[in-house]
């Protein structure tokens, strides 16, 4: 019998000083039995970055054919793709072709300079691709934070953003590769 994933409810509480965005949304994440809590955290943190009132997780892992958190128009046009890891640029270039903007969120470590040396020119032509990377030990420390229920807070302001809830806070400042 096949695992099913695990669903996670997020109450969480965005400020967004440099887009000046400010909500709540409640969540639910289902996190796929392949996922890490890192990697279900990192989807979270992309949540947080582009949050709007019609942003929203799709189906991800299980479709081919859809990104793992996209805003889509209420005509269905993709106004942003995202995708997490270290992407094939063929998957890429496919996003780039469906949407107006398509963001990649970096996150592996010592990997992602060598993953991006590898393909920072080929990415260069996608005028509507911009890469983020996540420093590693940042994410890491989002682990302390995985909880069935949660209630978090974010803040950004200048770049800089603050993840917190009740007994904890991690900084993470991301890094624009393109």
């Amino acid at each position: 019998m096949a695992t099913k994933a695990t669903v996670f409810k997020v109450a969480l509480q965005i400020a967004d000083m440099d887009r000046h965005y400010y909500a709540d949304h409640a969540l639910t994440l289902a996190q796929h039995p392949s996922e890490t809590d890192t990697r279900m955290m990192v989807r979270l943190l992309a949540f947080a970055l582009n949050a709007s009132d019609t942003l929203a997780f799709s189906k991800g892992l299980c479709v081919d054919d859809e990104a793992e958190l996209w805003d889509k128009s209420l005509s269905d046009e993709i106004n942003l793709w995202v995708e997490f890891g270290q992407a094939d640029e063929k998957w890429l270039r496919k996003a780039c072709g469906r949407a107006k903007q398509v963001i990649l969120y970096t996150y592996g470590g010592r990997s992602v300079p060598i993953w991006w040396q590898q393909n920072q020119q080929a990415l260069t032509r996608y005028d509507n691709l911009s890469v983020v990377n996540f420093p590693e030990d940042a994410v890491k420390q989002l682990a302390v934070f995985v909880n069935r229920n949660m209630a978090l807070q974010i803040s950004i302001s200048e770049g800089q953003v603050w993840f917190s809830d009740k007994d904890n806070s991690v900084l993470i400042e991301p890094e624009k590769l393109k």
